[in-house]
């Protein structure tokens, strides 16, 4: 298979077919050179890594779930059902990008072990739709924080224009691939803290009182709706659990992964919680949710709401670019064989094509809510074939030549693999709350069952 040189201004030898030393190793990444080759050039030390999850993980989406879960669970439970969906997080992302940081190999290439070449439309194809519904979600969010800035100090209110120029701005950022995402995740990530902190003592501050009464004092339940809680905040990341190999062949090697899952639980947790409970807070008293209603509402001083709405702005960014860009990109460089600005372009272009102004409607959190549990019933199941297939099956051995031969014995489809996923989304389906759980042992099993006695996927063993 020729990978496609994503850099049309540098000369770089495309692999063909096998993941040679000479072709795909050693040169000096630039900005904006991604490529599908196996990565030896690694830009990210630990601490950089933490930080770059860290502002990516300012998810508004963590907000709207956390609204969406108001009348069922009091303060307490909020909190643990939260922490416990991040250290899941940190277990399955340790999991899934073991291959990735082992060998510096991305999602598509490594889902071609399990799917067979043709076979990972399916998985890519599951994992850019939300990619994508998000990118579009978060950058009409950025969009109309900025427009509340401008509103605010000029008097100027044009909430299209400023989504339109927003978008093109994360386009453009985006270009620059991993070096610019370290850059402004790590630059950001002070900041971004630092507003999470101030945010969240500002909702206290105005809405304690009901707060009090309506989280704190209520009984809420330990049952399937706590355990539901903890799925949907895991889902808002069951995207990144599958593609997490994007993002681990960019850690420098001589991680060992307990640290690195401690890595993983720790850089989320923060935002996750802080997002989360400011959503389930601010709902909960005032019974909005749209997040530039809630913040212009929590904070009187001018020049600290200008900061605040600048803050939800720049996290949009900081979270689209690494999360909401990078997979679908990737993923049409593989299905298509473009070149990695072209794609990152496009993927751009699609999220107007989302219409989120329908999204950001007071009604629309149960939607979202749905769309999470949906989306999520199909990405477990992929989760979980692709760890039995490389812990289970491969016992961690991978033979990257073959990843890289199209017309060798990953080649077309293996049925085992979609057959399996489909089955755990079945399940999941059917346990809808927590679909992401539900998924994970039939897919599994049924995956090692059909690898290990259907006659149609022995190939994909050799």
């Amino acid at each position: 298979m020729a990978i496609q040189n994503v850099n049309s201004e540098t000369a770089i030898p495309m692999d063909t077919g096998k993941a040679e030393p000479a072709q795909t190793a050693g040169h000096d990444k630039k900005a904006g050179e991604e490529s599908l080759a196996p990565q030896k050039h690694r830009i990210m030390g630990r601490v950089s890594y933490l930080l770059a999850w860290f502002g990516g993980c300012v998810s508004i989406g963590t907000f709207t779930m956390g609204s969406s879960i108001v009348g069922t669970l009091n303060l307490v439970q909020a909190t643990v059902a939260i922490a416990i969906g991040c250290f899941v997080i940190g277990i399955a992302l340790a999991l899934n990008g073991a291959a990735g940081y082992k060998y510096g190999i991305p999602f598509m290439v490594q889902a071609r072990a399990a799917f067979g070449f043709s076979g990972t439309r399916f998985p890519g194809l599951v994992r850019a739709v939300p990619a994508i519904v998000w990118y579009g979600f978060q950058s009409w969010i950025g969009a109309g924080a900025l427009n509340a800035v401008s509103a605010t100090l000029f008097g100027f209110d044009n909430l299209v224009l400023f989504f339109v120029l927003f978008q093109f701005l994360q386009i453009g950022l985006s270009i620059f691939g991993f070096q610019g995402i370290k850059w402004l995740e790590n630059v950001g990530s002070g900041f971004i803290l630092l507003a999470l902190v101030y945010m969240f003592w500002s909702v206290i501050n105005r809405y304690g009182d009901e707060i009090t009464a309506n989280l704190v004092n209520m009984e809420g339940t330990w049952g399937m709706p706590f355990w539901g809680a903890t799925m949907l905040f895991l889902g808002i990341y069951s995207t990144m659990m599958l593609n997490v190999s994007d993002y681990s062949r960019e850690l420098k090697e001589g991680t060992k992964p307990g640290l690195l899952t401690v890595i993983y639980a720790m850089s989320i947790l923060p935002c996750t919680l802080f997002m989360g409970l400011i959503g389930l807070m601010v709902s909960g008293a005032t019974g909005v949710s749209d997040p530039i209603q809630v913040f212009s509402s929590a904070v009187d001083n001018t020049p600290l709401l200008v900061i605040t709405l600048l803050f939800i702005a720049f996290a949009q960014v900081t979270t689209n670019v690494l999360n909401n860009v990078v997979p679908p990109t990737y993923i049409l460089m593989d299905v298509f064989k473009l070149k990695f600005r072209t794609s990152t372009i496009l993927v751009g272009l699609l999220a107007f094509c989302t219409f989120p102004w329908e999204l950001v409607k007071e009604e629309s959190s149960a939607g979202l809510q749905l769309f999470v549990q949906t989306y999520s019933a199909f990405l477990g199941p992929i989760f979980a074939v692709m760890v039995v297939d490389y812990f289970i099956l491969r016992r961690r051995k991978l033979d990257i030549d073959k990843l890289y031969d199209e017309n060798g014995p990953y080649k077309g489809v293996n049925y085992g693999a979609v057959i399996a996923a489909l089955t755990g989304a079945v399940v999941a389906l059917t346990f809808s709350s927590v679909s992401w759980y539900a998924s994970l042992v039939p897919a599994g099993l049924t995956y090692y069952l059909l690898m290990q006695y259907w006659q149609p996927c022995q190939r994909f063993r050799k």
